[in-house]
């Protein structure tokens, strides 16, 4: 009697249970998908908050006076100049985490450890910037549960939310560039230690990537619905 296997016995026999894992990605990045996309929802939530407290109050503080000045150089007469300074320098550090991905695919080190030393540097100037802005901020009476003197009335409500909300997005978006920063710092130490190079392998730097990545196109909503709307 045959004992052959079926095809269809055959595969489901394979670790996936499917024959190849889906939309045949690589375990550790399919993982990295499902984290970000549960991120994703959380910051979702957040921005769909704020624009409900932002258009569900009769006056909202106006982004073009709030952020008009540019720290250590500037209190006032320079709207969003600042702001966008610090979203150049985010985008571009995501340009340069392409650049170390695709040297990675080559198998180039030195590229990827140069790269990597860039991406680094985007994210501490802008942790910087933002450090800087907060600080500025503060100074002038903005804070969880603080806003200057000068809102009265019916502007109170809707400039305290705005605050609140402020510092909460952004300070947890700015989290999550500080993580970013760790995680690239651990693997170009790991790359200069020649870890990749011995697996055969910089699929590592493309799963750190996708965070980096990530992380610069939620700053994208951010500002848009903070500095611009």
């Amino acid at each position: 009697m045959s004992t052959t296997v079926s095809q269809l016995d055959e595969i489901k026999t394979g670790a996936w249970s499917g024959g190849k894992s889906p939309l045949n990605a690589e375990y550790g990045k399919l993982m990295m998908w499902f984290f970000l996309l549960s991120d994703a929802f959380t910051f979702s939530a957040l921005l769909i908050f704020y624009g409900a407290q932002r258009f569900s109050k009769v006056s909202w503080p106006d982004p073009d006076e709030v952020f008009q000045s540019i720290p250590g150089v500037a209190d006032h007469g320079y709207p969003l100049v600042f702001v966008g300074i610090m979203t150049f320098i985010l985008i571009m550090s995501s340009v340069t985490m392409v650049l170390a991905v695709e040297a990675g695919h080559r198998g180039s080190k030195k590229e990827v450890v140069n790269w990597m030393v860039l991406t680094i540097l985007g994210g501490l100037v802008f942790l910087g910037c933002q450090a800087g802005e907060w600080a500025h901020l503060h100074h002038e009476g903005y804070w969880w549960g603080s806003i200057p003197e000068h809102y009265k009335g019916v502007d109170v409500v809707g400039a305290m939310q705005f605050a609140n909300l402020f510092f909460t997005i952004t300070g947890f978006h700015g989290f999550h560039v500080f993580s970013g920063v760790v995680i690239n710092i651990i693997i170009l130490f790991m790359t200069l230690g020649n870890v990749f190079e011995k697996r055969g392998t910089y699929l590592m730097i493309e799963k750190v990537g996708l965070y980096w990545h990530f992380v610069d196109l939620v700053w994208v909503f951010v500002f848009t619905f903070f500095y611009l709307v």
